[in-house]
């Protein structure tokens, strides 16, 4: 199964200047529980952004630099090799916008942050019709005092295209 994984604003800004906008920890180890055991895979970009491979997980350093070298990380280089290799596992993708763009034809599932406040951005989530997907939960909560903003976990599975 394909997951993409991501908290967004208002604005769907996911990143700016190669960093995350907020500091949301509640966010943090959401997205620790939900891609915990399983692969991941970003581009190199968000990769040099976290600086190391996470722990528990399989990381996967999507790049078309072809020389490049991430210690602790499998380095591809296209959608088909991440698909071959991993095929019957749980892959989830956690950025950045084009490795997402990527693999969207190939997503089952969406499980998403909304961080409800805008932020100054440079990169965003794709444009997406809510209409393709049907949402499985949804948990509003408010700001507390290590959470500044008011954010929403909800996870989305798409429909199933009916055969023509």
């Amino acid at each position: 199964m394909i997951t993409i994984v991501a908290a967004m604003d208002e604005n769907q800004v996911i990143g700016y200047q190669n960093q995350l906008p907020w500091h949301m920890p509640a966010d943090l180890a959401h997205f620790k529980q939900v891609t915990m055991g399983h692969v991941i895979v970003m581009g190199r970009k968000t990769y040099e952004s976290i600086g190391k491979p996470l722990p528990g997980r399989t990381n996967v350093v999507l790049t078309r630099r072809t020389d490049y070298e991430a210690p602790g990380c499998t380095v591809l280089h296209d959608v088909d090799s991440v698909l071959t290799k991993f095929s019957g596992q749980d892959v989830d993708i956690i950025g950045g916008a084009e490795i997402i763009d990527l693999f969207w034809p190939y997503t089952d599932k969406l499980e998403l942050t909304f961080i409800h406040h805008t932020f100054p951005g440079d990169v965003h989530f794709p444009d997406w019709n809510r209409a393709e997907w049907q949402e499985l939960s949804s948990h509003t909560y408010a700001p507390d005092e290590k959470n500044p903003h008011s954010y929403t976990f909800a996870s989305f599975k798409r429909y199933k295209k009916e055969a023509q």
